[in-house]
Order: C-alpha cells, then sequence, then structure tokens
C-alpha cells in the first residue's frame, strides 16, 4: 500500500500451497526430537487438580503431555454446506471432530458458532487471460525474513483481476433462497472483510460491480483460486455465476465452492498466553479462538507453541504486550473483548500502528527471540549491525543541513513544492508528506554505504 504511509506498508505472498505444504513436511520430518503421530483427539485427560495429563484419541490409544494445543480450525462440528446439501466436515474430504466440542463443553467451555466459506477453482487452460487485468507482482523483490540467506529469488507468476457485471448479480439476487445463510440454514456470522460473494449482492446493493482475483494455486498446478468469489449456492448454479465474468465465459470448474460453519471457543476464557482459564496445561490457537485467516492462526500457533514448550519444562511463559506486536495486539483483542464474529487483524486495530511497522519487525521482537533461545549469534550479530548502522544515520539526518538557497535546497523544493526557510535537517525534510528517503538518493543526500533496509529502518 505504498500509496500510503509507512506505518500501513505491509508485504503480501501468493504462495505455492502444495510447495510449501512438502517443504514443511520435510522440515518437521527432519527436525530433532520432534515426533509425529496421526491420530483423532476425542478426549482430553485431566489429571486430579484440572490440569492436562494428555488426550485420547479415536481408536483408543492416547498421548500423555504435560502441555496440549488445540488447533481445530473449521473442524469442530464443522458442516459444509452447498445450497442444501450438508456433509459433516472440516474441509472438503476431510471429517469434522464431533466428540472434541462434546468434550470441551463438558468441562464448561462456552461454545458458539461461526461461518466462512471458500471459492470455486478454475482450470487456467480455460480462462481467457486478454479479457482480464494483469496483476503483476512488485518489480523490486522485498523478503519477509531478514536474514539475507534465506532469500531465494525466483520467477514470480501473475494475479488476474475480472469484474463481476449485471448478470452476475442477477443470477445471485434470482437465487438468494437457495443460499444456506439465506434460506436459514446457517445463521452463524461470517467474515466481515471478506464476505460471500451473496453477502457482497445483498450489503452493497448499489455497487454495479465487485472486483474478483484470480489467483494462481501452484506452479505446478492448473487450479486458480476466485478471490472474493466464496459461496454457498448450489453447485449447479455456480458455473453459471462463473461464466458471467469476463474472461471466464468458457472456463472449467475444478473444484466448487462452499461455506462451512463451525464451533469455536470464544477466546476470553484464555490467558493471553493463549493458555485456558478452566484447564492448565491446555492451550488455544487458531479459528478454535475466533480468528478468521492464515497470518492470524500462525501468530497464535507460534505463540501458543512457545508457551506450551515453556510450561512442560515448568518455565514462566511469555506475554507479548500490544504496544509491541501486531501479535500482542491481536490476542489481546481476543482474550479481553466479547468478539462474536470472525475476528482479522488490521492495522487500524493497533493504537501503536505508526511505531508497528513491518521495517522494524526484527527490531522489536528479534530480541524476545534472543531471550527465548530461537536467535543464534550469526542472526543476532547481523541485528546489532543493523540497529547500529540505523542509529548512524538517524544521527547524521539530524546534524546534515540544506539551505533554502544552495542548488539542492531549490531542486528539494521545487520537487516537493514546499519552500525551504533558511535551512532544513534531513530528518525534518523526511517528516514532509510524501517524501522519503530514496528522495535523498534521487538528490544525493542518502548514504550509499547502507542496505536497503537500513535506509528504511532509518
Amino acid at each position: 500500500n505504498l500509496s500510503k504511509g509507512p506505518a500501513v506498508w505491509s508485504l503480501r505472498a501468493q504462495t505455492d500451497k502444495k510447495e510449501y505444504s512438502k517443504i514443511m513436511r520435510h522440515v518437521l520430518e527432519n527436525t530433532e526430537n520432534l515426533h509425529l503421530r496421526e491420530g483423532m483427539a476425542v478426549n482430553i485427560a485431566l489429571g486430579p487438580n484440572d490440569e492436562i495429563v494428555g488426550l485420547d484419541t479415536f481408536y483408543g490409544g492416547g498421548f500423555n503431555a504435560k502441555a496440549v494445543i488445540l488447533t481445530a480450525g473449521t473442524f469442530l462440528r464443522g458442516r459444509l454446506w452447498v445450497g442444501d446439501r450438508c456433509l459433516p466436515g472440516g474441509r472438503a474430504g476431510e471429517n469434522a471432530a464431533e466428540d472434541l466440542s462434546s468434550t470441551l463443553f463438558d468441562l464448561g467451555f462456552e461454545i458458539s458458532r461461526l461461518k466462512t466459506g471458500t471459492p470455486a477453482r478454475v482450470d487456467k487452460r480455460t480462462v481467457d487471460f486478454s479479457r482480464v487485468d494483469r496483476q503483476p507482482g512488485d518489480e523490486k523483490v522485498r523478503w519477509f525474513s531478514f536474514d539475507p540467506e534465506l532469500w531465494v529469488e525466483r520467477e514470480q507468476l501473475d494475479c488476474y483481476i475480472t469484474r463481476t457485471t449485471e448478470q452476475t448479480h442477477r443470477i445471485i439476487k434470482d437465487n438468494l433462497h437457495l443460499s444456506p445463510r439465506y434460506a436459514g440454514y446457517i445463521d452463524a456470522l461470517g467474515p466481515r472483510y471478506c464476505p460471500s460473494i451473496e453477502d457482497k449482492i445483498v450489503r452493497f446493493a448499489d455497487k454495479a460491480s465487485h472486483q474478483i482475483f484470480l489467483e494462481p494455486e501452484g506452479r505446478d498446478t492448473p487450479e486458480l483460486y476466485i478471490q472474493g468469489f466464496s459461496t454457498g449456492l448450489p453447485e449447479s448454479l455456480q458455473l453459471a455465476m462463473l461464466r458471467t465474468l469476463p474472461g471466464l465465459e468458457q472456463c472449467t470448474m475444478l473444484r466448487a465452492a462452499y461455506a462451512v460453519d463451525y464451533d469455536y471457543i470464544p477466546a476470553s476464557q484464555c490467558f493471553p498466553t493463549l493458555m485456558t482459564k478452566r484447564v492448565s496445561g491446555l492451550f488455544f490457537a487458531g479459528q478454535i479462538n475466533g480468528t478468521t485467516g492464515y497470518e492470524e492462526a500462525a501468530a497464535q500457533g507460534m505463540v501458543a507453541g512457545i508457551n506450551a514448550a515453556l510450561v512442560a519444562q515448568g518455565k514462566e511463559p511469555v506475554v507479548f504486550p500490544r504496544e509491541e506486536s501486531y501479535i500482542g495486539t491481536l490476542i489481546d483483542d481476543l482474550c479481553t473483548k466479547d468478539l462474536r464474529e470472525p475476528y482479522r487483524m488490521l492495522t487500524s486495530r493497533s493504537e501503536y500502528r505508526l511505531i508497528l511497522r513491518s521495517d522494524n519487525a526484527d527490531q522489536r521482537l528479534t530480541p524476545v527471540g534472543r531471550e527465548l533461545g530461537l536467535i543464534d549469534d550469526r542472526r543476532w550479530e547481523l541485528l546489532q549491525k543493523k540497529v547500529a548502522a540505523i542509529e548512524g544515520e538517524k544521527e547524521r539526518l539530524a546534524k546534515t543541513r540544506i539551505k533554502a538557497h544552495d542548488p539542492v535546497g531549490v531542486a528539494v523544493s521545487q520537487e516537493t513544492g514546499q519552500p525551504i526557510k533558511e535551512s532544513i535537517t534531513l530528518s525534518a525534510l523526511l517528516c514532509r508528506p510524501g517524501f522519503h528517503y530514496p528522495n535523498l538518493d534521487q538528490f544525493g543526500l542518502g548514504n550509499p554505504h547502507l542496505t536497503a533496509d537500513e535506509k528504511e529502518g532509518a
């Protein structure tokens, strides 16, 4: 979002789901002291003081444990809906967790229901890309990691944009009574910020059209994810709806969209460590806490994983304050507010968003990782060098002045449209709207010895 200030800049990646799954499975299977076991958890085993001692599985087995994390996603009594057709499941082709909800209820947890959905997948070989708008990735490649050893540049795949049409809206309006939500089969609330296409048409009836994104699922699959087009309408209508979108007139639908409603446990029943208040050693993370979105789930999984490990070792769990990270903001909101709709992390949710930027995430959180034993000496030294470079540059920017009548001062005034009174420091210049470090480089005022990250940090 480069049209606005640095406080709302953030990276977004369109990732290859299958390749990610393959790589992460390899990592898990080859991590020392990590043992993988598969089974359906049906019961939580408690000790004499209502502390966790393990769990039981469907076929009669079980595991002893000092800490257990439930990351049930949409599987707790999940129901998949396509029109009036309903199938128990947490995801297409995967069974719902029926018994675990009953176990949690018997333990005294408040349980409620939420709804989400997924769009259809389309064969990209049947799409006319001349009729859609190409959305390429950033020309300047950026990275989520601050560690250069992890940077691997690869060819980027484009996404595309199409739009709904009058015909799309007419089909949906004429068949709203067949949607599981509008027919009354589902009364749970869905995500406010990524509603189904039916909800968009109803809520924003004045809009003649809505953007739809065509996103590749991976490098080695023909599947396109039709972002913004999730629905619970019958499968027979879904193909007709898709074929009203420019570029998709002859498309083949590989997988139908569906809605899913599921149990969740309001996270006010957890401490900010994500350990539950009722059962010591039991942690909840992800959609079971009422969130929606991959990043939200990943953040909670990390925090719950860290704290479960600490509890199992008899150590004090860690709390991420809301003023230090969006992870802290997310968990503080979940644990202290009465949230009754799927929660998504937005920059506007943090009163500290001006300082919680993606460019300084390593400066804020690497010290926490160091204390937890997750950051090795090489990575720690990288951060120390970066911080020293940034502090040195901030000092230079505060001391260096340009004068109004110098050639560079005249050029800067003309470029920004804002006059300089007598003289101005470079740090004050950077406070002006629309003036960033690349502008300093443009006028020969930057520091050529700094990396791009160090310039952005300064």
